[in-house]
C-alpha cells in the first residue's frame, strides 16, 4: 500500500492538531494535494517521515507500518473502527487492544450447531422416551448474540429437533433461549429464559429455566438464582411450567483443587410428586498431566418409604476433544450410586428411569470423543446401570456427531 493512498483514507480520520509547522517534509511542498493532510497528521504525531526529511508518499508500506498509523490515530481518539478491524491481527501483535472496536463493527453475531444423535437400548423397563430399542434424532440450534452496550448483551436460541425414529417424521421447533447478561456494580446478572446447569457434572439439573441469576467473585465465586423449571425437561416428568426452583452455588480454587458446594430446592418436582431439597459437595483435582479426578456427594431430603436419600459419583477424565483442534481427543469413566432424589433433569444419555420403587440407580459409564475435522466432533458413550432395589438392568450405547459453525 502506498503512503499516498493512506493519506486519502486519513482525511476521514478526524485527527486534529492545534497548530503545525509549514513544510514538514521536503517532498510535500505547499500546493501539493496532500499538503494539509500531511501537515495535520504529522503535527498530531500520527505519521513520521524518513531521516532525510522526505515523506516518501510513493513508497510501498507493510501492513505493520499501516497498523502503526492506525494505532497512533486510535490513541488520538480518531474514529477508525473499520481500519482497526482490518488490521486487528497486526494491532494485537503491537499490543493494541481493539476488542471494543470489534464489538461495534460486529454488533450482532449468529452461530449454530447441528448434531446427529443415536441411542441403542437393552433395557428391562420402559425408557419413558417413546422409544423402543433404538432412536435417532437430529438437533439444530441457531444462536443470536447481540451487544446492547459495553456492559450488557442479549442471547437468543432457536432449536429444531427431528425424530428420525418416528415413522411420521415428527419434528419440533421452539425459541428455547432469550436472556440478557450484564453487570450491576461488581455483580454479574443473567435474566430471562436461560440454561442452568449445576456444577456436579450436570447430574442434578441441566436444562432451560425462566428466572434470574446473580454471580459475584472470581477465584471464590458465589451464584444464586430463582426461576421456574422447564416443562420439557429431560426427565419428561414435569407436570407443568410452574415449579419454583431456588439454588445457591459456591466454587473456590484452592491450589490445584477446584472445590464446590451447592444448595438446590425444587417445589413440586414432577418426577417425585413432592418437594425436593438437595445439598452437594464436590471437587476436581489433577492427578497427572491431562488426567483429572472428580468426586461428588449429594444429599436429598426425599426419603419416602425409608429409601436412600444420598448418592455419589467418582470419575476420571483424560484430555478432551476440542472443536478447533483436529485430532484432539479424550476419554472418561465414571461410577454412579444415586438415590432417586439426587437427580432431577440431568444431561445423561443413559436410560436411568427405573421408577420410584427402585430407589435410584447404580452402575458405570465410559466414553470417548474425537475431533475428526475442524468444528466436527464425534463421541461414543456406554452405560451399564441397574436399579438399587430389584433386578432391573439397563444398558445404553450413545453416539453423536456434532457440527458447529
Amino acid at each position: 500500500m502506498k503512503k499516498s493512498l493512506v493519506l486519502a483514507m486519513a482525511m476521514a480520520l478526524g485527527v486534529t492538531a492545534s497548530a503545525y509547522a509549514a513544510n514538514p517534509f521536503s517532498d510535500v511542498p505547499a500546493g501539493h494535494w496532500a499538503y494539509d493532510s500531511v501537515n495535520k497528521l504529522a503535527a498530531a504525531g500520527v505519521i513520521d517521515g524518513y531521516a532525510d526529511g522526505a515523506f516518501g508518499g510513493d513508497k510501498l508500506m507493510t501492513r505493520y507500518e499501516m497498523a502503526q498509523i492506525v494505532a497512533k490515530a486510535m490513541a488520538k481518539g480518531a474514529n477508525v473502527d473499520k481500519l482497526a478491524a482490518e488490521f486487528a491481527d497486526e494491532l494485537d501483535t503491537l499490543g493494541v487492544r481493539v476488542a471494543n472496536l470489534e464489538k461495534k463493527a460486529d454488533n450482532v453475531k449468529i452461530t449454530g450447531e447441528f448434531r446427529l444423535r443415536y441411542w441403542g437400548y437393552d433395557n428391562e423397563v420402559d425408557t419413558g422416551k417413546s422409544m423402543d430399542k433404538d432412536a435417532t434424532k437430529l438437533r439444530s440450534r441457531i444462536w443470536i448474540n447481540g451487544q446492547v452496550n459495553d456492559n450488557w448483551t442479549y442471547t437468543g436460541m432457536i432449536e429444531n429437533i427431528q425424530d428420525l425414529h418416528n415413522d411420521n417424521g415428527d419434528e419440533d421447533t421452539k425459541f428455547q433461549r432469550a436472556y440478557v447478561n450484564g453487570r450491576i456494580g461488581g455483580v454479574k446478572v443473567q435474566a430471562g429464559r436461560y440454561h442452568f446447569s449445576d456444577f456436579y457434572d450436570a447430574m442434578i439439573y441441566d436444562d432451560r429455566m425462566d428466572g434470574v441469576q446473580l454471580s459475584y467473585g472470581k477465584d471464590i465465586n458465589l451464584t444464586v438464582g430463582y426461576g421456574k423449571g422447564s416443562d420439557t425437561s429431560k426427565t419428561d416428568k414435569w407436570e407443568n411450567n410452574c415449579e419454583d426452583m431456588y439454588y445457591a452455588q459456591l466454587g473456590a480454587k484452592i491450589g490445584v483443587w477446584d472445590a464446590k458446594v451447592g444448595y438446590y430446592k425444587f417445589e413440586d418436582q414432577g418426577s417425585l410428586e413432592d418437594d425436593n431439597e438437595l445439598w452437594g459437595v464436590g471437587f476436581v483435582v489433577p492427578v497427572v498431566k491431562d488426567l483429572k479426578l472428580d468426586g461428588t456427594y449429594l444429599m436429598s431430603d426425599y426419603d419416602k418409604n425409608d429409601c436412600d436419600d444420598d448418592g455419589f459419583m467418582v470419575g476420571l477424565k483424560y484430555r478432551g476433544a476440542k472443536a478447533s483442534q483436529v485430532n484432539s481427543w479424550g476419554v472418561w469413566a465414571k461410577y454412579y450410586d444415586m438415590a432417586v432424589g439426587t437427580y432431577v433433569a440431568p444431561t445423561f444419555e443413559a436410560d436411568y428411569d427405573f421408577g420410584l420403587d427402585s430407589e435410584g440407580f447404580e452402575g458405570y459409564g465410559i466414553g470417548v470423543d474425537y475431533t475428526v475435522a475442524k468444528n466436527i466432533v464425534a463421541a461414543v458413550k456406554w452405560y451399564d446401570l441397574e436399579g438399587k432395589e430389584g433386578s432391573k438392568d439397563n444398558q445404553t450405547i450413545y453416539g453423536q456427531l456434532n457440527f458447529t459453525f
